[in-house]
């Protein structure tokens, strides 16, 4: 006999997704965020909010670089590619998150789910290679500032940002091949508001050795050549402006480059709580909001 001791907030939710799951093998059920159901609508507030001003922040920056001659510049090349991959990331996840809270609208294609990993991913991995090029911009630019204009130019620049691109779909579509082979059960409810890699492999019945072993791997490598290659750079960068007497010009030189440790904080910190939450599924934050609206499961 199954007794569920929890309130009726969370059974809901539950006989919801089992209908959906029953009635068509072929898709995933996104739970939004289990425990706060009740809430959806108020938490869409900041997230439809953030989702604007995410947008039209980075469409200014589009806007003002392209039309201002004078911004055409490595620099703000590489902004703008910045704002292309900020742009794609939030889109892929806000408005199904948004759908969720605001129409109850859980089901997702399996299809759909490996298409919205594969391109989160992509875009994931592009801002981080980006990343490195303006930190290397910024090694240019105060150690070689008379070789500057000649060693970046905005079509080498460019050509890096497709490198970029491409360096991120073949280490990516592997991954999500992997993702595809793998059997998936009845159970199908991702307790997430969008189709997180890790996630996903837990939810399947076969074999998820290789999965895990390859989205680690990708992630050591990610977070590891940013670490290196960045700390390369800023070492380089440090022991010049060191070189330097005056002390105007450390602190011109120092300037530089605290845009660029404002964006690399701001990129690389949500992802790494995103990432390490969802692949330890044991730490308290996950447990608190998991485990009540999943007691009815085997």
């Amino acid at each position: 006999t199954l007794i569920i001791s929890e309130p009726d907030r969370c059974l809901d939710p539950l006989m919801e997704a089992l209908n959906i799951t029953s009635s068509d093998p072929s898709t995933f059920i996104l739970n939004g965020i289990p425990g706060l159901e009740a809430a959806h609508i108020w938490i869409s507030i900041p997230f439809s909010t953030c989702y604007i001003i995410c947008l039209l922040a980075n469409v200014t920056v589009l806007f003002v670089v392209g039309k201002e001659q004078t911004l055409h510049k490595p620099m703000f090349l590489l902004l703008c590619m910045l704002a292309l991959t900020d742009i794609g990331q939030s889109t892929c996840i806000v408005p199904k998150t948004l759908s969720i809270f605001w129409f109850h609208s859980k089901g997702i294609t399996v299809d759909g789910c490996l298409t919205q990993i594969f391109f989160l991913y992509v875009l994931g991995v592009t801002q981080s290679a980006l990343l490195i090029t303006m930190a290397f911009d910024r090694y240019v630019a105060i150690c070689n500032p008379l070789r500057y204009a000649t060693i970046l130019t905005n079509a080498r620049i460019a050509k890096l940002g497709l490198v970029c691109l491409m360096g991120a779909v073949l280490l990516i579509l592997p991954m999500t091949l992997l993702l595809k082979r793998l059997p998936f059960c009845a159970k199908r409810i991702i307790p997430h508001t969008y189709c997180e890699h890790i996630a996903v492999v837990k939810i399947s019945c076969g074999n998820t050795t290789v999965n895990q072993m390859y989205s680690l791997v990708v992630l050591l490598v990610v977070i590891g050549s940013d670490l290196i290659l960045i700390g390369v750079s800023y070492g380089l960068i440090i022991r010049a402006v060191l070189r330097i007497s005056s002390k105007n010009a450390h602190r011109k030189a120092l300037n530089t480059c605290t845009p660029h440790i404002c964006v690399l904080l701001l990129s690389c910190t949500p992802y790494l709580f995103s990432t390490l939450t969802h692949r330890f599924a044991s730490s308290p934050i996950i447990a608190h909001h998991h485990t009540p609206c999943h007691s009815a499961f085997p």
